[in-house]
């Protein structure tokens, strides 16, 4: 642990830099039922795969720009030249597999919005509508995947969705608030704990 982690209390991963520590302080955590919001969040995380969470913080505004301001509707409608855009774009990970997944997800994501109502509802779902509260002490005690994150892995999977392995399931929960995973010494914790007892708008 950093010492400006043993004095903030922060979680340590938060600590890397500004961008990291905005994000954990504003964003990580907080439960989300916003499609718009929830399907930028699975589409980064599915675009971490085997980089790190930094990386995609710095080109997250790239990628908004790239993607139609997360609008799935239209990212759904992107064709083999949107894809040979997106692959010349040096502001986002180039990796034509990502992008195309990017491009089916969001057809996916329509259809879990018709058949469900909105995708809130189907992803929320596993954790019974009310986010899961952990108490870790230490980031080492924090799990890469649970029961329900392989869970939603598989019906993501079934589908149709591509890049979303338990591990990147998992980390969406994070994200998403649909776990609280701060450290029980962390600063945000609490109000992240008081921000999952109230209602969600499912």
């Amino acid at each position: 642990m950093t010492s400006a982690t043993a004095a903030t209390g922060r979680c340590p991963w938060s600590e890397i830099n500004d961008l990291e520590r905005e994000y954990h302080d504003l964003e990580w955590g907080v439960p989300q039922t916003d499609d718009t919001v929830l399907f930028e969040f699975l589409i980064l995380e599915g675009a971490q795969a085997g980089l790190s969470w930094d990386t995609i913080l710095k080109k997250r505004e790239n990628y908004r720009a790239a993607f139609a301001d997360w609008d799935a509707t239209r990212v759904a409608r992107f064709k083999e030249k949107d894809v040979l855009r997106l692959m010349a774009n040096a502001g986002i990970v180039r990796n034509r597999l990502k992008i195309e997944s990017a491009i089916s997800n969001a057809q996916a994501f329509l259809d879990v919005q018709a058949e469900c109502g909105s995708f809130a509802k189907y992803v929320w779902q596993f954790v019974d509508g009310k986010p899961r509260q952990n108490a870790f002490k230490r980031g080492s005690d924090v799990p890469t995947s649970t029961p329900q994150s392989d869970q939603l892995s598989k019906g993501l999977k079934r589908r149709g969705f591509r890049f979303v392995g338990t591990t990147i399931c998992y980390a969406f929960m994070q994200a998403t608030g649909m776990v609280n995973d701060h450290l029980r010494s962390c600063p945000r914790y609490e109000p992240v704990r008081a921000l999952g007892e109230k209602p969600l708008a499912l």
